[in-house]
């Protein structure tokens, strides 16, 4: 069946233009899970004969849904519906925890893995004197299929046994060490993604992305961690709960 099939014909008596009519029905097919994140989207041709209108109208009324982060456009692959992730800026959780409260699959591809002398950059963060050894790991993590975000992250070498102890999850294996951390300091900001970076994660060169920088630590106080992390801005909302005070 098709998309305008189970979505159901457009009013054509409506007050609203053609094209906004069209994206409430494929909002509302988003909202409806009636179409899944990830989902691509049939061709622009295909939208414009089974519902009845122009090319003009379907690219439309896309572009108004890419615009709110609805959906995407991959280039050489089409318009997918966006999948978008929140994220609790209040909870110190990883990557693959927050996949898996969401009932997705998470899985890294690796870019680099090396263990070696402090810099200085992460002597003076991680609070580690000249010399000591720390193990730095960079990966694309993946939901399901979907490329998320860079993850560049350097480790104090003693939070881990060795530099194989890291598999799916870093956490999970500062947690088989008895060195989760407990607490984090966070900082983000909006980007624009590189040539490199763009390459990594299926995006056009120059999309927006969010940068955070992360520190966390241990409940004695010490720094084990140090993270800087891309993640996609057509694919992250990140949320922070905000109390008033006493």
């Amino acid at each position: 069946m098709s998309l305008a099939g189970q979505v159901g014909p457009l009013d054509m008596h409506g007050r609203a233009p053609l094209y906004q009519r069209l994206q409430d029905a494929l909002r509302g097919a988003i909202d409806s899970q009636l179409l899944k994140p990830q989902q691509a989207l049939p061709p622009e041709r295909d939208l414009a004969t089974d519902f009845a209108v122009s090319r003009i109208t379907v690219r439309k009324a896309l572009d108004g849904l890419v615009a709110e982060g609805l959906l995407t456009r991959r280039q050489g692959a089409g318009t997918f519906v966006a999948g978008r992730v929140e994220k609790q800026f209040s909870k110190l959780t990883s990557f693959s925890e927050d996949m898996a409260a969401r009932g997705r699959t998470s899985h890294s591809k690796w870019i680099a893995r090396s263990e070696g002398a402090v810099t200085p950059d992460e002597s003076l963060t991680l609070g580690l004197s000249p010399g000591t050894r720390v193990y730095r790991f960079a990966r694309i993590r993946y939901a399901d299929d979907f490329a998320m975000a860079l993850e560049y992250s350097t480790i104090a070498g003693y939070g881990l046994p060795s530099l194989d102890a890291v598999d799916v999850s870093l956490y999970a294996a500062l947690h088989e060490a008895g060195n989760r951390p407990v607490r984090a300091l966070q900082r983000l900001r909006a980007v624009l993604f590189n040539k490199d970076q763009a390459a990594l994660l299926g995006v056009d060169v120059g999309a927006p992305g969010l940068f955070i920088e992360r520190r966390a630590f241990l409940e004695d106080g010490r720094a084990i961690e140090m993270t800087h992390s891309w993640y996609r801005g057509d694919a992250y909302d990140f949320v922070a709960e905000l109390n008033a005070l006493a």
